[in-house]
């Protein structure tokens, strides 16, 4: 542990200065989510198979459908790090909010 005092508006800095980067990830990852189901029936409809179940069989395997899974991958695990570090954030301005708090009582029960 640091024995350095928490500054809770460092953390409201971090949390104001990283929003928009998180709105951007989580609508990165849910347009990517998204356009999975239109690339989808894009390369089933392109298949020169002729059931629906081999058409999305080859939907499936088509390179273009893995690298949107690759592209997906990457979207939830920067969205991801990016919640978290705003999670951890507003924990900061909580434990210096009760640390207050603690203070406060021990002014008030020493004097």
């Amino acid at each position: 542990m640091s024995d350095k005092k928490a500054n809770p508006h460092d953390a409201i800095n971090y949390i104001l200065k990283n929003a928009k980067i998180f709105a951007q990830a989580k609508a990165e990852r849910i347009y990517l989510e998204e356009y999975r189901k239109s690339l989808k029936s894009i390369l089933m409809k392109s298949s020169r198979e002729e059931t629906l179940g081999a058409q999305e069989r080859d939907a499936y395997s088509h390179a273009q459908y893995l690298t949107l899974l690759d592209a997906l991958k990457v979207a939830v695990e920067q969205e991801e790090k990016l919640r978290w570090d705003l999670i951890a954030a507003q924990a900061r301005i909580e434990v210096w909010r009760s640390e207050e708090a603690s203070n406060r009582f021990l002014d008030k029960v020493t004097t």
